[in-house]
């Protein structure tokens, strides 16, 4: 049986934003309406200098963590920005459980494990009824053993062989829990624009315009 919520997890690099942020594009080009958050690394001249949150709802941005913050708790050689944190991160996640049909969070890590407000929208998508997809550090924290003794998690790895797939295998199981009247109204349907949920025989229809991640 599918589960809920879904923690992706893998060894640093090995492409776990790259699934989510695919996977969130699948899901809103279905008709989903996804919220939450994504995080991107940003460099300068080639460097790494730091990472960004952004709110898939409001389109708005913060800086996790950087290497000229100067405040907030350390993690290597980056301080994290824990004001955007919550403000951006933290808003997006409880706004997702608000208004949205999928939450998305990427990622559950050290760096956002710093702030108490994160970890408080964490517990209330996944103690929301809607589906949430979230990346997760692939070592152990507090939050990650609470989650993964849930009945209604699964845990999903990335790897090379299955990076490539996992977005659309991911999208089947989310699909699964959607009900039909939390989708977008949809003003245009063309031919071979139908997906079949298998699980439960719901037709979901794919938008016409696929959303910009």
């Amino acid at each position: 049986m599918a589960k809920r919520i879904l923690l992706v997890t893998g060894t640093p690099g090995i492409g776990k934003t790259t699934v989510l942020k695919k996977l969130v594009g699948i899901l809103q080009s279905q008709g989903f309406q996804v919220g939450g958050i994504l995080s991107q690394e940003v460099r300068e001249d080639g460097n790494r200098v730091g990472f960004e949150i952004i709110d898939l709802g409001r389109r708005k941005s913060a800086w996790l963590a950087h290497v000229k913050q100067k405040t907030g708790p350390t993690v290597g050689k980056y301080r994290v920005n824990l004001a955007g944190l919550e403000t951006v991160g933290a808003k997006a996640i409880n706004d997702a459980v608000q208004v949205k049909t999928v939450i998305a969070i990427d990622e559950i890590g050290p760096m956002e494990l710093f702030s108490l407000e994160f970890v408080k929208a964490v517990k209330n998508a996944v103690e929301s009824s809607k589906p949430v997809i979230a990346t997760i550090h692939w070592k152990p924290n507090r939050i990650k053993k609470e989650l993964i003794a849930r009945t209604d998690i699964e845990v999903v790895e990335v790897t090379p062989q299955n990076r490539d797939s996992l977005s659309d295998i991911i999208a089947q199981k989310l699909s699964c829990f959607c009900p039909r009247s939390l989708f977008k109204p949809l003003t245009k349907m063309t031919q071979n624009k139908l997906v079949l949920c298998e699980c439960n025989s719901i037709v979901l229809f794919k938008a016409s315009n696929k959303a910009n991640v």
